[in-house]
């Protein structure tokens, strides 16, 4: 009998790279689109919004609380203006090399936006898009020889041309790294979801594989 998925194992076998949104090097996950994709892989999930602390050093930070299956856990997240500073009850200001630089005092809308991307997090210590968090481009998914998976994969539309060297291959690199004894075939299915890979590239992928 085939042994019973845990919820991680669930959740973090979502891709979830058509739904995120990036700013400012920060790489944002639709928290309704999250919220559903959780509800329906486990049907039993709830969250809470709990009290929203404040300190006049530090600013506002938010905190949720997400249980599934009986497990509950709790995640927190500052308040952050554009420039990820922290949002105060008034406006202040701070220095940098390139002058004196500005932030508004916080707002209830920030903080309701700050609890959704707080309540995301949160979900992503259940597996919803953690590899997003790692730094990673792909998600962890299952074991035939590499280039002949990866030579038969069939790429999406607008994927992006992996080449050699650049930040895309430092990830993939480490996303192939890690996942190793998850399995060939869909390591090459979910690399040519994302990547248009030339032979060359393929070869290298496969040196990795070995």
């Amino acid at each position: 009998m085939e042994k019973e998925q845990t919820t991680f194992e669930k959740l973090s076998a979502i891709n979830v790279n058509a739904k995120v949104d990036k700013k400012s090097n920060l790489t944002y996950l639709s928290w309704a689109w999250a919220w559903s994709e959780t509800k329906k892989a486990c049907p039993d999930a709830t969250y809470k919004i709990k009290e929203t602390q404040y300190d006049d050093a530090l600013g506002f930070m938010c905190h949720t609380e997400v249980t599934i299956e009986g497990e509950t856990l709790e995640m927190w997240l500052p308040v952050m203006d554009g420039a990820n500073k922290s949002m105060k009850k008034v406006p202040y200001k701070y220095t940098t090399k390139y002058g004196e630089k500005s932030v508004e005092a916080a707002t209830s809308f920030d903080v309701n936006k700050t609890l959704m991307r707080c309540l995301v997090k949160n979900l992503a210590m259940f597996g919803m898009g953690i590899y997003i968090y790692a730094g990673e481009d792909l998600p962890d998914t299952e074991n035939t020889t590499a280039t002949t998976v990866l030579g038969n994969a069939t790429p999406e539309a607008d994927t992006i041309n992996l080449e050699l060297g650049t930040p895309n291959w430092n990830a993939v690199v480490k996303y192939v790294n890690s996942n190793k004894d998850l399995g060939i075939e869909k390591i090459g299915k979910q690399l040519m979801r994302k990547y248009t890979i030339s032979p060359e590239v393929k070869k290298e992928i496969a040196k990795l594989l070995k």
